[in-house]
């Protein structure tokens, strides 16, 4: 019987994949289903979606809806509990959130002076989703 033989030599042109960059990819896809469930929650109570991943000098805004008291951002986190996932937000992102959401303001018709509120929905290992209403404040 003859001798089988693989070249295992890496292609060059083919980076490899390593455990961090595909815990990467994992964490990436499941946070923008995360995002995916939260807007059917908003749009459900009928929100319409106006911007997903919006992304302005100061920063991205994962989910922008219009309603009937305004612009709700909103900031979508995810993680094994809710804790977990409401710690994940640090004050610099909170800031940062703030101030894109005061630079999407500035594209509307009223302004700053539009009736707005920014969100934190949280979601947790099952898919459950608790929503903070206006959590991130100035």
């Amino acid at each position: 019987m003859g001798q089988l033989c693989f070249d295992f030599t890496p292609d060059p042109a083919q980076p490899a994949v390593t455990a961090r960059a595909a815990r990467g990819a994992r964490n990436f896809r499941a946070g923008l289903a995360a995002e995916d469930q939260v807007a059917r929650c908003y749009t459900q109570r009928g929100h319409r979606l106006l911007a997903s991943r919006w992304r302005g000098q100061a920063g991205e805004i994962d989910l922008i809806f219009l309603g009937g008291d305004g612009v709700i951002f909103v900031e979508v986190k995810r993680a094994g509990n809710f804790g977990q996932a409401a710690e994940m937000l640090r004050p610099a992102q909170a800031r940062r959130i703030a101030d894109a959401a005061a630079e999407y303001l500035a594209t509307m018709p009223l302004g700053q002076m539009t009736p707005a509120r920014i969100d934190l929905a949280l979601v947790d290992g099952q898919g459950r989703i608790e929503i903070l209403e206006n959590a991130i404040g100035h």
